[in-house]
């Protein structure tokens, strides 16, 4: 069955239809999704926030709420209800907001510097991710083009993204008309039935279609060609940190829809010009405070306890009172804060937050070196078949920071990612390994000398295994003043990564907005179907009880 989410976005949609107009958004004789469309697909999907009074100043009392997590997911969440007037307490454990997107400061070289747990894609079909950049830039300036994000297999076969067509499905055939990974007699061994589903997607039935099985397994059906899978699908379920084999059929095929077969955004994307802290966080905050919100940074929640119809939130030495909490932490402290807060929603509803796990650990190695990478590079390499190095990332191309670095030494800053590694791997072993494969993949680095270097380790991205979609929890819950937030939270639409954190973080606000008929916020995605008719009623045909 259908999540408690999807029940909600049907009823917001369904409200949509009869709601009064807004006139600063429908004018006469003029379509509202045309004028408020977030980009260059016609074909993305409008979800229409609650209707109700446009600010919390109109009702008896000011809600006041309570987000634990400064993150992508939590910051949505904030500033979403602080622009309806909602009083607001933001709260995080780190020194400044961004979650596992934040940024803190090092010393390279004698200079300041900015240190990140590594380089993150902004695509153009992150809809909800870009309308909250916006809030703090509304001409998204901080963000930059790339030209090509290519791939290369240990073997030296190299695929690129670069001046494809945008619109599916020309985008797909031209990329495997030009690929050299793609052989005739490759595409002739492929089982169209198993294939068709990637042609119909849609959440969360897609889900309930292929999530029992492992994206490894699901390759194996389609017998999709073994050096186009690595390329193709696997750069895919290793940037969520997972082996295929730990990986769901259904969170990859969602992929593919997202970023090849649903969206004619294109598959490039856009990078931030300059350290996370300064171009993103730093505004957004100001952006928070001048709503009146206030944000406690270095202020981890200890447990949140239920009195009466109100919530108490315990920070440290602190106890403040709040009306509704929204809980915006990563999967570890989420289930470590619900564990210490026995109050909390009912017993199915803690057993869903206690099952969510963690992928398995990841390095972000970044090094400032002597030489420069060669100026033909590509800003970001996406690698497979090397025994550690999943991304190369030469951040002197793109990042204002890393570039006076390059300027003032004639160096390069570059950073390299291992994804999925061994629980217990020596940090120090991973970074000289990943450092030597550097060496093979631009040559150019073979013999330079690395002048300062920092890491990050860690284990603490959500896991989305085969067979876990149905019991992870939702936004919403048995209390409808408790809601959640978060990329490994369930949300019935086709979003991911980042744009799964947005997406759950103006989500979370508008179950409460709608909860004291307050005005919510509206929600853009790519299609959440198939976008060809005909290939459309082929997967359906073939489905069990499809008839075929």
């Amino acid at each position: 069955m259908p999540g408690a989410d999807w029940h909600h976005w049907t009823m917001i949609r369904t409200r949509a239809v009869t709601a009064p107009r807004r006139a600063a958004v429908d004018r006469p004789g003029r379509d509202r999704a045309a004028v408020d469309r977030p980009g260059r697909d016609r074909a993305a999907a409008l979800l229409a926030g609650p209707v109700g009074l446009p600010d919390a100043g109109g009702l008896p009392e000011r809600p006041r709420t309570a987000v634990v997590g400064g993150g992508i997911a939590g910051v949505a969440a904030a500033v979403a209800l602080a622009e309806r007037g909602v009083s607001v307490d933001l709260y995080e454990r780190e020194d400044d907001l961004g979650g596992r997107l934040r940024g803190w400061p090092v010393t390279a070289g004698g200079a300041a510097a900015t240190m990140t747990r590594g380089f993150h894609a902004f695509f153009r079909q992150y809809y909800n991710l870009r309308a909250l950049l916006r809030r703090a830039d509304p001409g998204l300036g901080m963000l930059r083009p790339v030209a090509d994000y290519p791939l290369l297999h240990a073997d030296g076969a190299a695929e690129s993204f670069a001046g494809l067509p945008l619109t599916p499905p020309w985008s797909v055939a031209a990329f495997v008309m030009r690929s050299r990974t793609f052989a005739l007699a490759d595409l002739r061994r492929m089982r169209p039935r198993a294939a068709m589903p990637l042609f119909d997607v849609s959440v969360p039935r897609t889900y309930e279609d292929l999530d029992a099985l492992d994206a490894a397994a699901y390759l194996d059906a389609i017998r999709f060609p073994r050096a186009a899978r690595h390329l193709a699908f696997e750069v895919f379920s290793r940037s969520f940190f997972a082996d295929p084999r730990e990986f769901s059929a259904a969170e990859l095929a969602a992929m593919f829809h997202i970023y090849f077969l649903g969206s004619s955004e294109g598959l490039l994307f856009d990078v931030p010009d300059g350290p996370f802290p300064r171009t993103l966080w730093g505004p957004l905050r100001g952006r928070l405070e001048s709503l009146g919100a206030r944000v406690h940074l270095g202020t981890p929640v200890e447990r949140v306890e239920r009195t009466g119809g109100r919530y108490r939130v315990h920070a440290g030495s602190r106890a403040a009172e709040a009306d509704a909490v929204v809980l915006a932490a990563d999967v570890r402290a989420l289930r470590g804060l619900v564990d210490a807060s026995p109050g909390l929603g009912d017993p199915a509803w803690r057993r869903r937050v206690a099952a969510l796990r963690n992928a398995p650990p990841f390095l972000v190695s970044r090094v400032w070196l002597d030489r420069a990478v060669r100026g033909d590079r590509a800003p970001f390499l996406g690698t497979t078949g090397f025994t550690l190095l999943d991304n190369i990332s030469v951040l002197d191309l793109f990042e204002d920071e890393a570039r006076a670095w390059r300027e003032r030494t004639g160096g390069s800053v570059v950073e390299l990612h291992a994804y999925a590694v061994d629980h217990g791997s020596s940090r120090e072993a991973l970074a000289r390994a990943l450092v030597e494969q550097m060496g093979a993949v631009y040559p150019e680095l073979r013999d330079a000398r690395v002048l300062h270097e920092e890491h990050v380790l860690a284990d603490d991205c959500p896991l989305f295994a085969p067979g876990s979609f149905a019991e992870r929890p939702t936004v919403t819950g048995p209390d409808p003043t408790l809601v959640l937030a978060g990329d490994g939270i369930r949300v019935d639409l086709p979003v991911a990564l980042m744009e799964r954190a947005a997406t759950t973080g103006f989500g979370a606000a508008n179950a409460l907005l709608g909860h004291w008929n307050l005005a919510g916020h509206d929600l853009w995605t790519v299609a959440n179907r198939g976008r060809s008719p005909l290939l459309r009623r082929a997967a359906r045909r073939l489905r069990p009880g499809g008839g075929a």
